[in-house]
């Protein structure tokens, strides 16, 4: 894999993620749905609305009654909004009608409050009224067997509140796709602790579980070996694979001579080497029980980049969620770029649709990252770029 180029190792990352991303489906109640896929189109079990009822407070009315200009008609009662079935509307009465309210039989139309004058239960009504007016009709919204919702939709409250007007309190989803992360190193701590010499914080443990969620997958397990021990790893490993459908992995893949990541895999048939890319050259794939490993180089300004070039767009895909925004920009100052090297720069937007880099290209830059919105994608073969040049930007 020396020198492979970004989009070839690309492809071989969706190659061998192609099982994992082939989901099947299950049931969630409507709590557990938002954001979420649905695995088929949804029908409604029921017409919309459920009956015929009032759009208005106001008085329910025939509107025969009313063809004349003003007409008084007595109120003979009240109809709420709430369970049950309200007596026949009798000719030239009316009734209050609360919003939401069933309008009675007989009756054909409302006349809102603010259109109506009431003295000890009698109301005039000062003009005419259609029939229909101010009544939504049963099923005027959506029929019983029409499609509420289509299939590889992704979930937001507004899907949900229609779902549940139709009465339905659970849904077929995709199942999400299962990811554990595993973070390598022995200088490796948990944030909030204090740091001695040697030691660094595990961001990539943070970042990655960030990422697989926002990217609509389920993050099933979480290991941080800090023993750099291969046979720890592999324990560690065998009490979770068996749940998980990807195993994402941060360091131990370079040629130091402690790379764990690189002996637990390389006696597994993985690949491990160098792909013409800055951040995140060292890149590796492989299986473990079954399961696709992708692992990453362990700066965690690579980590993050390497997943976001390499998996996202995949998990994403599965999940129903827009691809990230790829958009022509122009640059704010000259750049140079390596030989030979597809670099991924970080930048950040400015006025006028013009692009510039934040910080320098080096893999331990996290701020630099923080303070960027777009990683600035300039090929292999581009080494000088000039101030106002075009660029491609991939929006994070």
């Amino acid at each position: 894999m020396a020198h492979t180029s970004v989009d070839a190792h690309a492809a071989r990352v969706r190659s061998i993620l192609a099982r994992a991303m082939a989901t099947g489906t299950e049931r969630v109640t409507l709590g557990d749905a938002l954001g979420r896929v649905t695995a088929s189109a949804v029908l409604s079990p029921v017409d919309l609305p459920l009956f015929r009822n009032s759009q208005m407070d106001g008085f329910a009315v025939r509107a025969a009654d009313l063809e004349t200009g003003e007409t008084t008609l007595p109120v003979v009662g009240e109809i709420p909004a709430q369970r049950g079935t309200p007596a026949m509307l009798a000719p030239h009465t009316t009734v209050r009608i609360m919003t939401g309210a069933v309008v009675p039989e007989g009756a054909d139309a409302v006349v809102p409050v603010e259109d109506a004058t009431v003295v000890d239960d009698v109301v005039t009504i000062h003009r005419p009224r259609s029939v229909g007016e101010y009544v939504r009709e049963r099923g005027s919204d959506v029929t019983a067997g029409t499609e509420l919702l289509p299939a590889s939709l992704h979930l937001a409250s507004r899907h949900l509140a229609v779902l549940a007007a139709a009465g339905i309190s659970d849904v077929e989803v995709r199942s999400r796709v299962r990811v554990v992360i595993v973070t390598t190193g022995a200088e490796l701590i948990e944030p909030g602790q204090t740091a001695d010499a040697g030691q660094v914080y595990d961001a990539n443990g943070v970042a990655l579980d960030a990422a697989v969620r926002a990217c609509g997958a389920e993050v099933v397990a979480a290991i941080r070996n800090d023993t750099d021990d291969a046979d720890q790893l592999h324990d560690s490993l065998v009490a979770v694979a068996a749940g998980a459908d990807i195993i994402l992995t941060s360091g131990g893949i370079s040629m130091g001579q402690h790379e764990v990541v690189r002996d637990l895999l390389t006696p597994l048939g993985g690949r491990i080497g160098h792909i013409a890319m800055q951040p995140g050259g060292p890149q590796a794939t492989g299986s473990f029980e079954g399961v696709p490993v992708i692992s990453f180089p362990g700066n965690p300004v690579s980590t993050q980049i390497s997943f976001e070039i390499f998996v996202a767009p995949l998990l994403r895909r599965v999940a129903g969620l827009p691809a990230a925004i790829r958009t022509s920009r122009t640059l704010v100052a000259d750049v140079a770029s390596i030989p030979g090297k597809r670099q991924f720069l970080r930048g950040r937007t400015v006025e006028g649709g013009r692009v510039e880099v934040v910080a320098g290209p080096g893999s331990h830059l996290v701020a630099g990252l923080a303070a960027s919105d777009v990683l600035i994608d300039i090929p292999e073969s581009t080494t000088d770029l000039k101030a106002g040049d075009a660029v491609e930007t991939l929006q994070l």
